[in-house]
């Protein structure tokens, strides 16, 4: 269990929290292929219910608490306050337990009511009991992710990124194989009702996080010394445990609304996207429940790939700007954040532009045939992008403490999302589109609402200068347009889609190199990658030597 840390800078830190986001993502994709094959549309749409609900309620107890810890540790550790920062860690337990408990109470006991509120009266879809049984199940995981959130947070604020990597591959590992084997026992050989099944399956959450968290509790105490080596030699003041946990929360209220702000465009879309469609678009009940499945359930497993760039580069940007602010060095502040937006543009427009293009081949591997998946897919995946972008400009705002933006930002796009999105709904139907393209779009323009806020003011107000990425955004747009050009005559001699899985599997391998090669061709010529990444192949090299180590 003994485990050698290793502090990390930005960018090999970037690139080793991404990773184990990634795997993290790519194992949360790999499983719904068979989980499909098992619960079915229906299932789908009972497990989207209750971790959309989930996700709302793990914002409100814990959401806040890792970035929030890891800035307030990365602050100390920079000023030479080690017992201050020791003693946050502390507090900060407590807090995340005390949290955890009131939550789990709320969300367990306000589950019939939830239900009531997403099912209402319609028929022929999954019952207020199925669902409030699910939402109760889910809602044990509440009692641990808190507390593995403040180990996460405290790892990451020490620039110790790997542990809290590993944690993730491993609480998702755990998860998916108790959503597999678990859902198959029941509901296959078993022959148990769906809704205990699919209850199943959600314990996973709080199996793996308890697995997750024994890790990284050893890992630390194997390493303790570590986390109390001094650097700087200065007589700490005195600071009370009232101020500590006022900054904290102080620290954690914005980082909280921010994912609580991202869980509640699912919510909206819980609430309103079934009833919208069978109210305003002639859908059965089943088949308005079927897409709401492939928008919370199946559709989102390809986005949080997209996501996981973003969290990767957050989690690593927090401390080193937090870091930075602490010292008053713009010149480091411009350069992170522009290096941080033109890294999420460089790797998630093309691969965006790309899942769109093969979405019909990608969802025929995944889930097989489905008269609404790929249509939604190919729109669906853009909401990734435009929620990694948002992401990381309402994260830079936080670490910047200009709150109020902050709020203003998260607040107008949000209140878009709200009003707009059964009013689009209603439109594209009316225009002869699909109506949940509606939905979609509602989504995405909310979302590039509160980007664009951001961006505005960190222009006007602390005199970003963001020539450099829109240069870059340029380049990058152009490559991907390429890309998808090429791939588009290609097209006329291979096709881009096939009914067997297997073929598929050998059109997505074949797209998606020549997709990169062309990609990567034209970075090199327009020297994108080189002057986002600030460095040549040689110093990558050395980078991904230096991690490995």
């Amino acid at each position: 269990m003994k485990y050698k840390l290793k502090k990390n800078n930005f960018l090999s830190g970037t690139f080793i929290a991404t990773i184990g986001i990634v795997l993290t993502k790519i194992l949360g994709i790999l499983y719904v292929i068979p989980f499909y094959q098992i619960v079915g549309p229906s299932g789908g749409a009972l497990y989207g219910y209750a971790y959309t609900i989930y996700l709302f309620f793990i914002s409100i107890s814990s959401a806040g608490l890792p970035l929030a810890i890891s800035k307030v540790t990365a602050e100390y550790q920079a000023q030479g306050y080690y017992n201050v920062k020791n003693r946050t860690f502390e507090i900060g337990k407590k807090i995340s337990i005390i949290l955890g408990i009131i939550t789990f109470i709320l969300l367990f006991l306000l589950a019939p009511v939830i239900a009531r509120s997403t099912i209402g009266n319609l028929k022929g879809g999954n019952s207020i009991s199925d669902v409030t049984f699910v939402i109760r199940v889910i809602s044990t995981a509440i009692l641990i992710i808190p507390l593995l959130s403040i180990f996460r947070g405290y790892f990451e604020g020490h620039r110790f990124m790997s542990p809290p990597s590993i944690s993730q591959v491993l609480e998702q590992v755990v998860r998916v194989l108790i959503i597999i084997i678990g859902s198959f026992i029941f509901y296959k050989l078993c022959k148990f009702s769906l809704a205990l099944s699919i209850g199943i399956a959600l314990f996973g959450a709080t199996i793996g996080g308890f697995f997750s968290y024994l890790y990284l509790f050893f890992t630390y105490k194997f390493n303790k010394s570590k986390f109390n080596r001094r650097v700087l030699n200065i007589n700490e003041p005195i600071v009370s445990n009232k101020l500590i946990v006022k900054k904290i929360i102080i620290y954690a209220i914005p980082f909280i609304m921010i994912d609580l702000c991202r869980s509640l465009y699912n919510y909206v879309d819980m609430v309103s996207v079934v009833k919208g469609l069978v109210k305003y678009s002639s859908y059965s009940t089943k088949n308005a429940e079927e897409v709401y499945s492939i928008l919370s359930t199946w559709c989102s497993k390809f986005n949080m790939i997209l996501l996981s760039v973003s969290s990767g580069i957050v989690v690593s940007l927090i401390p080193n700007l937090s870091n930075y602010f602490i010292k008053k060095d713009k010149k480091n502040i411009n350069i992170k954040i522009n290096q941080a937006i033109s890294i999420i543009l460089f790797l998630l427009v093309p691969m965006s532009m790309g899942i769109s293009f093969l979405s019909k081949s990608i969802w025929n591997l995944f889930y097989g045939y489905s008269k609404y998946g790929p249509n939604i897919l190919g729109i669906y995946i853009f909401s990734g992008l435009f929620m990694a972008l948002f992401t990381v400009s309402v994260s830079i705002i936080n670490t910047l403490k200009d709150y109020k933006v902050l709020f203003i930002s998260l607040f107008s796009g949000l209140l878009f999302k709200c009003i707009f999105n059964i009013k689009f709904l209603t439109s594209f139907s009316s225009l002869g589109f699909p109506a949940y393209y509606g939905s979609i779009c509602a989504t995405i323009l909310g979302l590039f609402i509160t980007f664009l806020i951001c961006i505005i003011v960190l222009f006007k107000k602390y005199k970003i200068n963001f020539e450099a990425t829109l240069k870059s955004f340029i380049d990058i747009l152009c490559g991907s347009m390429i890309m998808i050009f090429v791939l588009y005559l290609i097209s006329f001699l291979i096709p881009f889609y096939s009914s067997s899985r297997l073929l598929n599997i050998l059109i997505i391998l074949f797209y998606s190199v020549v997709g990169f090669i062309i990609y990567t061709l034209y970075s090199i010529v327009s020297k994108s990658y080189r002057n986002i990444f600030q460095s040549d192949s040689k110093n990558i090299l050395n980078l991904l030597k230096k991690i490995k180590k």
